[in-house]
């Protein structure tokens, strides 16, 4: 069993067993949706693939904050905040610009890219080694820098 999971169920017993409901409820909708994703690959999901997960849960909940605030719904925003937060406490440590830096050199090298037109094969060799750690916009800006 991925190490990520077992500490999403430790939080979520701790939760309940301190009867916090909103983080047991924010930590429910973590386990609900990647027991949906392990049900539909039939399969045991494993850390990186946990990670991908909750990363997909980022992004729509920070699709869903900018709109709640944009209509004026603070009180839907606190709560997919909340979830933000959450969420977070299990991502893995972000990468700083110097190892996002080293990354995106070793990987142009790797794949010999030489213009634009490597761009798909460094983001992909890429992907795999920031998935979680770091903003997939931002990575795919610094990358299109460095191959122009």
């Amino acid at each position: 069993m991925s190490q990520l999971k077992l500490r999403i169920q430790d939080a979520t017993r701790a939760a309940m067993k301190a009867r916090d409901k909103p983080r047991v409820a924010a930590l429910r909708l973590i386990n609900a949706d990647i027991k949906r994703v392990e049900v539909d690959e039939r399969k045991e999901l494993n850390d990186r693939e946990v990670v991908a997960v909750l990363t997909r849960m980022l992004k729509q909940r920070n699709d869903s904050l900018t709109q709640y605030r944009d209509a004026g719904r603070d009180d839907l925003a606190d709560v997919e905040q909340f979830e933000i937060d959450v969420i977070g406490t299990f991502m893995p440590e972000p990468l700083g610009d110097a190892e996002i830096d080293a990354l995106i050199d070793a990987a142009v090298e790797a794949v010999g890219a030489t213009s634009m037109r490597d761009m798909g094969k460094v983001m992909a060799r890429l992907r795999g080694e920031v998935q979680g750690r770091a903003n997939m916009g931002e990575l795919s800006a610094r990358v299109k820098a460095k191959l122009n």
